[in-house]
């Protein structure tokens, strides 16, 4: 589980940062002289800027996104979960470990933490519910199945800030 105890500085991408991202969130497998060609800069530039990206921690990885259904889960499952005092983060390192919990998160409102999991089959949602989502201090579990999915994508580049915005 990845744990984030306090996100590093922000970085100021500069429309160069931003179309090199671009061309990589529009296809991951896009050469360095590809990208070069499409941003209009040098191929060493986008090497330089995209290994200062990577040590920047923009950059954390790169993945192949799978078809879930494709791959036998059927089913979506969002569960909120109120967890007993002092015990979250035993709880949500347990959670993690199952291979069908794709995200965890701690959350503010009603509940202390968010669950996010695929399952095969009506059978799978139940193990999953009496076996990870009812675990050793969960003292009450919501369980939403998702019905369609309208939009799911990775995190996006956030819109370039104006300077001439009021931020107070």
């Amino acid at each position: 589980m990845t744990s984030r105890i306090q996100a590093g500085p922000m970085h100021d991408l500069d429309a160069t940062d931003r179309a090199i991202l671009g061309a990589l969130l529009e296809d991951a497998r896009y050469s360095q002289r590809e990208i070069a060609k499409q941003v209009g800069v040098a191929q060493g530039t986008v090497t330089n800027r995209l290994r200062r990206l990577e040590e920047a921690g923009i950059i954390v990885g790169h993945q192949v996104r799978l078809d879930a259904e494709r791959l036998g889960w059927e089913m979506t499952v969002i569960a909120g979960l109120r967890i007993a005092k002092g015990k979250m983060m035993d709880v949500q390192r347990t959670i993690a470990k199952d291979p069908r919990v794709f995200a965890v998160y701690d959350v503010t409102g009603d509940y202390d933490s968010m669950v996010l999991a695929r399952v095969k089959n009506r059978a799978d949602l139940d193990d999953l519910t009496k076996t990870v989502l009812t675990s050793d201090h969960v003292t009450r579990s919501y369980t939403h199945v998702v019905l369609n999915t309208v939009k799911e994508e990775g995190v996006a580049l956030p819109p370039v800030q104006s300077e001439n915005v009021d931020q107070s």
